[in-house]
């Protein structure tokens, strides 16, 4: 009996676990951005394939070697028709080509909607 009276002292002395906090999990890479913002430096470092298609053409290697400085290669696509901006071989955009300071730009004219972009994942080339 005695036994059974420190037993029962004991289960009253025992205290029930505290709960401690979990962390919150978060997306932030760098803890300095405030609490509302969503960071991207996760994804800043990955590299992209991004090209603008003039136009398509199939020349035989002996024409290929023939061209000369002014030569001119006949494209699929008609002069002011859009490009096509392509990021990892997928069309994104489409734009107008533009001359600024005697360079060569691209003004985006269309950027391709998140159902056509979810489209072109399923599709293959």
């Amino acid at each position: 009996m005695a036994n059974e009276g420190a037993k029962n002292s004991n289960e009253q002395n025992v205290k029930p676990e505290e709960t401690v906090a979990q962390p919150e999990l978060k997306l932030h890479v760098n803890p300095q951005s405030n609490e509302g913002e969503h960071s991207l430096d996760l994804i800043l470092d990955i590299p992209l394939k991004v090209s603008v298609e003039l136009g398509r053409t199939k020349i035989l290697v002996q024409d290929l070697l023939k061209l000369h400085k002014g030569s001119v290669i006949e494209l699929t696509k008609l002069a002011g028709e859009p490009l096509e901006v392509l990021v990892n071989d997928k069309v994104v955009a489409k734009g107008e080509v533009i001359v600024v300071n005697e360079k060569f730009g691209l003004r985006l004219t269309d950027i391709v909607s998140h159902a056509q972009r979810i489209r072109q994942l399923g599709e293959s080339k």
